[in-house]
């Protein structure tokens, strides 16, 4: 089986029913500025970042207007884990990372109103290369 049809999701389970397409995420993009550590009121502890991310093909009509148009995308990121969390400090603005998780939305309580938050929870993250500035 080769890995497009492992990764291709059937039309149909055993039992019939149509089979759900999955929640998983890679990003690879330069981090926008240094990771923030998060204390929620819960007492768990999460590191917040950004990555920016170039669009794999920009529109028709930022194509046509040269220096118009949006051609990168910054996704906000989470990481949860103790290891992740360290690892990811570590990280400096500028660095090329990847960054494979899911799509979480997550609410919380800000200001007397119930909030949302979509994010990229983080499952593994590396740097593929230092930023050259210091």
């Amino acid at each position: 089986m080769t890995t497009a049809q492992k990764n291709k999701p059937s039309d149909t389970t055993e039992s019939g029913d149509i089979e759900v397409a999955t929640n998983d995420v890679r990003l690879v993009g330069r981090l926008t500025a240094e990771p923030a550590v998060v204390e929620l009121p819960s007492g768990d502890t999460l590191i917040t970042f950004r990555i920016s991310v170039p669009r794999a093909s920009p529109t028709r009509a930022a194509s046509s207007a040269p220096g118009k148009g949006q051609r990168v995308d910054s996704v906000p990121c989470t990481a949860w884990t103790p290891r992740l969390r360290r690892s990811i400090l570590a990280w400096r603005p500028g660095d090329l990372v990847e960054v494979s998780g899911a799509v979480r939305c997550r609410f919380y309580q800000a200001g007397g109103a119930t909030r949302s938050r979509v994010e990229v929870e983080a499952a593994a993250a590396r740097i593929i290369r230092r930023s050259s500035a210091a």
